[in-house]
């Protein structure tokens, strides 16, 4: 589609400066002219996550009020700026944006070519927006871990969005995967992978300090004092691998241990990463929608709602008054 055929202005809700999600506002905005390395999608489903309602407070962002949030969604392809080939149009796609850049909220999104995720032809758009967020940064989680087939590993916050790839990227891996959430969750994880499930995440002030270790790796999603609780889980020469939060001291002695830490954001890329990176980041997103579309990845549950109930679906979110991924569907 050439540029020149689309709608000079589209739907998108905007942040008018508040906290609160019902504090979105649907307004129309002119369409702005491509940047170099830019494509443009008409967005035909809107992924919603956790991370969309905690910034609205504008703490962690720099926005202005008028900004558009949203970091996933997909749809089709129908413009390009420069740099990029043509080759993309028509293509159906799945992204995720970064929070600095006009986001997902909106009927048309312009996204950084190089984020771009091909879709398989059976895969529909609402499995396709329900997985980047949660899904690359469960690759990433993974991949920070030496390939060592057999070594017990846990999960904790593995309830989540993030711990339901999680479970299946590490099982797939050869780890011996045991979890740590609600009881609620143990039947669907055990179907997922997980050899074992414990209850969990841990009391405030509570340390597991099981005998001698057992763990050659901890993931954790719950925040970064659950994740230097769960420390002494460990094994010596393990890994503490943090998704939310960065752990603030070191959690062991010099030289007891000897632990490795790491940490997980999709934003870094947005902001640090090279092409080489985003290359590697999207070659798996779509080994992983090949997986979802051929039924050998298990996508969440999902909820959908049309476009003009985007902040109340939010709000909803934030005050976890459903379970699945919350989806947004754009008419």
């Amino acid at each position: 589609m050439r540029d020149e055929s689309l709608p000079a202005d589209y739907r998108a809700w905007v942040w008018r400066g508040s906290a609160a999600p019902l504090d979105l506002k649907l307004e129309r905005l002119a369409r702005p002219p491509l940047e170099a390395g830019q494509a443009l999608v008409r967005n035909a489903t809107i992924g919603l996550n956790p991370v969309d309602w905690k910034v609205l407070g504008g703490a962690l962002v720099n926005w202005r009020p008028g900004h558009v949030p949203g970091v996933d969604g997909a749809g089709v392809v129908v413009a390009v700026g420069a740099g990029v080939a043509q080759r993309w149009l028509g293509q159906r796609v799945a992204y995720h944006t970064s929070l600095q850049r006009p986001g997902s909220f909106a009927e048309y999104t312009p996204v950084a070519a190089r984020a771009l995720m091909r879709l398989p032809n059976a895969l529909d758009f609402e499995v396709a927006a329900s997985f980047p967020c949660p899904a690359l940064t469960a690759w990433l989680a993974i991949e920070k871990l030496p390939a060592q087939p057999g070594r017990p590993i846990l999960i904790g916050g593995a309830g989540g969005a993030v711990g339901h790839y999680l479970v299946q990227l590490a099982s797939a891996r050869g780890f011996a995967v045991t979890t740590m959430s609600h009881p609620r969750h143990w039947e669907r994880l055990r179907t997922l992978g997980a050899q074992d499930c414990i209850a969990g995440p841990l009391a405030t002030g509570q340390r597991w300090v099981p005998d001698n270790g057992r763990f050659f790796a901890v993931i954790d999603s719950v925040n970064e004092d659950h994740a230097e609780r769960l420390a002494p889980a460990l094994l010596a020469n393990g890994h503490l691998v943090c998704i939310q939060g960065r752990v603030p001291h070191w959690p062991c002695e010099p030289f007891g241990r000897a632990l490795s830490l790491h940490e997980v954001a999709l934003g870094a890329l947005h902001a640090f990463g090279d092409d080489a990176a985003w290359a590697c980041l999207t070659a798996a997103g779509e080994r992983m929608l090949g997986e979802l579309a051929e039924r050998r990845l298990q996508p969440e549950t999902r909820l959908a709602r049309d476009f003009d109930e985007l902040a109340q679906l939010l709000e909803e979110l934030r005050h976890r008054r459903f379970s699945g991924k919350p989806l947004v569907r754009v008419r």
